[in-house]
C-alpha cells in the first residue's frame, strides 16, 4: 500500500527530518537512508518499522543538522595515505606539474573525515526511535485513509459477485433438463456397446451426473464471498487472506464454466455470468495487493 509522511523537529541535538514513503509489495521490504554517523542506529529504526508496518516497500530517510559544529573529527589516515600515493603516482606517470597535493580537495573525499566519537549514544537512539514512531503514526494514518477507499471498491466488487452467484443458481435450475439430456445421450452411447460391465455403467453415470451439476460450486462461491465480506468488516491484516480467497473463488468459477460449456444457450448465458464473476475476482485481487 502506498503511504507518505514527513516529520521535522528541532531538538537539543539539532534539526531532524524523518520522511517515510512506501509502494506496494507482497511482503515487508525496508530501506533506511541516513547520515553515516547515524549508522549505528539503523537496526533500531528497522525494528520500529517492523512493529508498525507489515507489508510494502518502505523507504525511511533521516536527515540531521547538528545543533553545533563542535564535534571532533578524525582523519582517515589509511584513506589519506592512499590518496597521496595515487596523487604522486599520477603526477609521475603522466608528467603532471602540480606542485603539491591540495588538502582541501583531499578532505572532500567521502569518508576522509569521521567523528572521533563513534560510540552509540543511548540518548540519541531514544530520540531517533521517538521521531520514527511519530512519523510512522502519520504514515499509517495516510495508509488507513487510502485503505478505506480500497475497501469500498472491494466491497462493491464482492456485492456484484454475490448478485452473479444468485443469477447462476437460478440458471442452474433451467440448465438441469439440458444437462440430463446430455447424461442420457452419454449413457445411451455406453449401452450401445457390447459386454458393458454394470458396475462400470453405474460409476460412469455417477461421474457424469457429478460433472454436470454446479450446485456445490455455486454454494462454495457464495460461502467465500460471505467470508470476504466478514474479513472486510473485521479489518486487520487482509492482503494475504484476500489473495487466498480470490484463488478459491477463481477455482470455483472455472469449474462452473467447464461443467456448463456444452449446455446450449443456457450454457452460453452461464458463461457470460461466469466471466463477469472472474472479472470482479481479478479486480479484487488487484486491489488486495494494495492492502496490508
Amino acid at each position: 500500500m502506498t503511504g507518505f509522511s514527513r516529520l521535522r523537529k528541532l531538538t537539543d541535538q539539532g534539526e531532524m527530518v524523518v520522511t517515510i514513503k512506501s509502494v506496494n509489495h507482497r511482503s515487508l521490504d525496508v530501506h533506511v537512508h541516513m547520515p553515516a554517523d547515524l549508522d549505528a542506529y539503523e537496526n533500531a529504526i528497522r525494528s520500529v518499522v517492523k512493529r508498525q508496518v507489515h507489508r510494502g516497500h518502505v523507504e525511511v530517510r533521516i536527515s540531521w543538522n547538528r545543533a553545533s559544529a563542535t564535534t571532533l573529527l578524525s582523519l582517515n589516515k589509511p584513506l589519506f595515505e592512499s590518496w597521496l600515493t595515487a596523487f604522486r603516482d599520477a603526477q609521475k606517470q603522466y608528467d603532471l606539474h602540480a606542485s603539491k597535493p591540495d588538502l582541501n580537495t583531499a578532505l572532500r573525499v567521502p569518508g576522509m573525515l569521521s567523528q572521533a566519537d563513534a560510540e552509540p549514544d543511548e540518548r540519541l537512539e531514544a530520540l531517533l526511535i521517538e521521531l520514527a514512531s511519530e512519523a510512522l503514526e502519520l504514515f499509517n494514518a495516510s495508509r488507513a485513509k487510502e485503505g478505506a477507499s480500497l475497501t469500498k471498491v472491494i466491497e462493491e466488487a464482492n456485492s456484484r459477485i454475490q448478485d452473479h452467484a444468485s443469477v447462476l443458481a437460478a440458471m442452474r435450475t433451467n440448465a438441469l433438463p439440458i444437462l440430463q439430456v446430455r447424461l442420457q445421450e452419454r449413457l445411451a452411447n455406453l449401452l450401445a456397446g457390447s459386454n458393458i460391465d454394470p458396475q462400470r455403467l453405474i460409476q460412469e453415470a455417477a461421474i457424469l451426473a457429478d460433472r454436470s451439476d454446479i450446485t456445490e460450486e455455486i454454494h462454495r462461491l457464495q460461502i467465500h464471498s460471505g467470508e470476504l465480506k466478514h474479513l472486510l468488516k473485521q479489518g486487520g491484516e487482509l492482503g494475504k487472506k484476500l489473495d487466498f480467497l480470490m484463488q478459491e473463488m477463481g477455482r470455483e468459477t472455472n469449474t462452473i464454466l467447464s461443467k456448463t460449456g456444452g449446455a446450449a444457450d443456457i450454457g452460453l448465458r452461464i458463461t457470460d455470468v461466469g466471466i463477469a464473476v472472474k472479472s470482479e475476482i481479478e479486480r479484487i485481487r488487484e486491489q488486495s495487493l494494495n492492502l496490508e
